[in-house]
């Protein structure tokens, strides 16, 4: 056998394998303990968009001086935020403290993810003009 055929067969072995491959993309949200409702629920809509293109999410709380003397009230935000995205995703790792900060990960549901349509070619939607 030749040498380079072998290795043109294995790089396109290589490179199918590539393609069937699927990356894991971690997109992060940030909260805070004082955290208005409105600015609850668009970082909850960005975490949901995120999860339904089938990302993991990584929500962080960062305590901000004194805010460490309350940590109960950094778990409870997070805690919400999981409930709040519980449709559409299952918690990963729980809320861990890092230093000042509170982590936590949340997993897209299997089936939920919905692949992003590709947008039809404008042959195909184009009427025909041609008649």
């Amino acid at each position: 056998m030749d040498y380079g055929k072998y290795r043109y067969e294995q790089h396109k072995r290589e490179k199918e394998q590539q393609k069937k491959q699927q990356t894991v993309v971690i997109k992060e949200v940030h909260l805070s303990c004082r955290i208005d409702k409105h600015d609850f629920d668009t970082m909850a809509s960005r975490a949901i968009k995120f999860l339904n293109e089938g990302n993991k999410v990584r929500v962080t709380l960062r305590f901000k001086g004194r805010e460490m003397a309350h940590q109960d009230l950094g778990k409870e935000v997070m805690m919400k935020f999981a409930e709040v995205c519980s449709e559409v995703s299952t918690l990963d790792k729980k809320p861990t403290l890092e230093g000042r900060q509170l982590m936590m990960f949340l997993m897209p549901v299997k089936g939920s993810a919905k692949k992003p349509e590709k947008a039809p070619k404008a042959e195909e939607t184009a009427p025909e003009a041609a008649e």
